[in-house]
């Protein structure tokens, strides 16, 4: 079986199946893939996830593809991490105290600030801080956020949204990007942004 272009890493939780789904209809070739090996050998890596920061985070560790994502995002080769997944590069959570993350990015994921609705479930601009590849072109990006947590904002931010101030929304560090909000549930904004990173593996 040839190498897939896109490895999609498949641990067992989270939206996987609409991430490589979402990547098919920009044309890409995208793959579950369940091994070391086939993430090692794809062209780019994608790390989805949702729900609870402690359950994605133990899913992946038990899987083993913990240390194949955690080679991808160091690595010179593109990869994509996906709400829980952008959260699982940092070096922990407030949802889940003592419960490591990657530490690829080195801060932590906190409790969306006081005074607002959590999680915040809702379309929100895209408010770009930097040059970012993903958001070429895009005139006025929108992103569907479902989250209770979101990452410091550290400059490796080059998009924030507005929710009770400036929300960590996306992260760029060589070829690595991380999205906090849903690009597979954002419409035009999220495909453009899916078939962008498609273009860079």
């Amino acid at each position: 079986m040839p190498s897939p272009r896109i490895a999609v890493l498949d641990y067992g939780i989270g939206n996987l199946h609409s991430a490589q789904k979402a990547f098919e209809r920009v044309g890409a070739d995208a793959r579950l893939v369940t091994t070391s090996a086939e993430a090692e050998a794809a062209s780019g890596v994608v790390l989805p996830g949702v729900g609870h920061f402690r359950r994605c985070a133990e899913a992946l560790r038990e899987s083993g593809l913990d240390v194949a994502a955690k080679a991808a995002a160091g690595a010179d080769v593109p990869f994509l991490g996906v709400c829980i997944g952008m959260q699982l590069l940092y070096e922990g959570s407030e949802e889940a105290p003592g419960v490591p993350g990657l530490g690829v990015l080195g801060a932590t994921v906190r409790l969306l600030p006081d005074g607002v609705k959590r999680p915040q479930m809702q379309w929100n601009r895209l408010v770009p801080t930097g040059p970012c590849p993903l958001l070429d072109g895009l005139d006025d990006p929108w992103g569907y956020f479902v989250h209770s947590y979101a990452a410091d904002l550290t400059h490796d931010v080059v998009a924030t949204c507005d929710y009770g101030g400036p929300i960590t929304a996306i992260v760029q560090r060589g070829q690595l990007w991380a999205t906090q909000f849903h690009p597979e549930k954002s419409g035009r904004t999220g495909l453009a942004i899916l078939r962008r990173f498609a273009d860079l593996c």
